[in-house]
């Protein structure tokens, strides 16, 4: 076989494995109090490797990942392993190991690769047009949970099935993701049953930043706190919040139309005063749409602009759930479900680096799809994305994939 630039002495894992450091993850994993107790084999890097490989072929179940490790049993060598992990050991090791260790890769991965996510972002572009970056877009945070439905009770969750009447557990990921970054920042797993304004009480951003959220998370409380610490904040108003208004301007286009009505509030519980910004939006087939926001000094287009931006994140939420395995989980224990979580997580950091480090504008499901099919082929994963076509053309051209004569009953 010709020499081929294409393809490399290692598979596309290896390549993928090639962004975690190992010895790193093994002291998080020895600094994880009872991540390495009576381990003899199965230490927490070869765990985290094991698991992200179910996790990128897209795996159902432990029986499907240990069949799979069989069939590339001679590539092992290539990841740095030298036995096959059987599923009762894996097993065992999603219900000993704890989740917590696999939090720590995820936030260790993110400090590693923040800034050259946040560097290497696309250009926003709105209705096909790109538009500049704005100076509240490199701090501006969106929060948000969403729900994971379990096929038992083992977590805490919220109503009951319409028809059956028997009620399934349910798993929340709340989460807080930076714009510019584009991956989630802060993570916390809690039961179906946690209100989403949990996460804002935990959480403390750098001062300027700006926070957009839906409104779920109106807390008059937290809101006041937010400002306190210097933090910016746009939301949906709830229908049912008492206020006083101080101020009002109401701003009329050529038509005589309103437009829009720019209010000055104040929000009193007990002993608490809190002065917020009403923005009201009128369109000409929608209905009005109603914000909320402590700045003064935003445009009535940057607040409407803010609150459009958060849907990044429930994008960010239909990325994982469509592109990871997050409908079967390899064990029944809230660990081990909690361990799977991380490794989507840490999975999908993963592939967003090396998507932004292809020179080509693919789409994240295609990049997913590409590891998937092509995990243990012998080819140079990010050349081959930015041509694929000359990179078939030159592998045809070259006879590589000739295949080879067919034998004879005579012979």
């Amino acid at each position: 076989m010709n020499k081929d630039s294409h393809f490399t002495g290692q598979p596309v894992y290896s390549q993928v494995l090639k962004l975690l450091d190992k010895e790193k993850i093994l002291r998080i994993s020895r600094e994880t109090k009872g991540s390495e107790a009576y381990v003899k084999r199965l230490d927490g890097y070869q765990h985290l490797v094991v698991m992200l490989f179910g996790i990128l072929k897209h795996f159902d179940s432990l029986r499907e990942l240990e069949i799979g490790m069989k069939a590339e049993a001679h590539k092992l060598r290539h990841l740095g392993m030298d036995y096959l992990v059987r599923r009762s050991t894996l097993a065992e090791a999603n219900i000993r190991r704890p989740q917590e260790f696999f939090a720590s890769v995820y936030s260790h991965l993110l400090e590693k690769y923040a800034k050259f996510l946040a560097d290497s972002r696309p250009p926003k572009s709105y209705k096909g047009q790109t538009h500049e970056p704005k100076d509240w877009e490199k701090l501006l945070y969106m929060m948000d949970s969403t729900t994971i439905t379990l096929f038992d009770n083992i977590l805490k969750g919220v109503g009951r099935h319409p028809k059956s009447g028997k009620k399934k557990g349910g798993m929340k990921v709340h989460t807080v993701m930076k714009y510019h970054v584009g991956v989630p920042m802060v993570v916390q797993l809690t039961s179906a049953a946690k209100h989403d304004h949990y996460l804002l009480k935990e959480v403390h951003l750098p001062k300027d930043s700006t926070l957009a959220m839906d409104r779920g998370y109106i807390d008059i409380a937290q809101f006041q706190r937010l400002t306190e610490e210097g933090v910016c904040y746009v939301t949906k108003m709830k229908k049912n919040l008492n206020y006083k208004v101080e101020e009002s301007v109401a701003y009329v286009n050529s038509a005589g139309l309103v437009t829009y009505i720019d209010q000055k509030v104040l929000f009193t519980r007990d002993k608490l005063n809190h002065e917020a910004r009403r923005v009201e939006i009128f369109h000409e087939k929608k209905k009005p749409v109603v914000l909320l926001t402590n700045n003064f000094d935003f445009t009535i287009e940057d607040v409407s602009e803010i609150y459009r931006l958060r849907w990044a994140i429930e994008s960010l939420y239909k990325q994982l759930k469509q592109n990871f395995p997050l409908h079967f989980f390899y064990g029944d224990s809230v660990n081990a479900i909690q361990i799977q979580t991380w490794v989507v997580l840490i999975a999908n950091l993963l592939i967003t680096v090396l998507s932004r480090s292809i020179k080509r504008n693919c789409a994240f499901s295609q990049v997913v799809t590409m590891v998937r099919l092509t995990l243990m082929y012998y080819i140079d994963f990010i050349a081959f994305m930015e041509n694929p076509d000359k990179t078939w053309e030159d592998i045809l051209a070259k006879g590589v994939q000739k295949a080879p004569p067919e034998p004879s009953l005579f012979d």
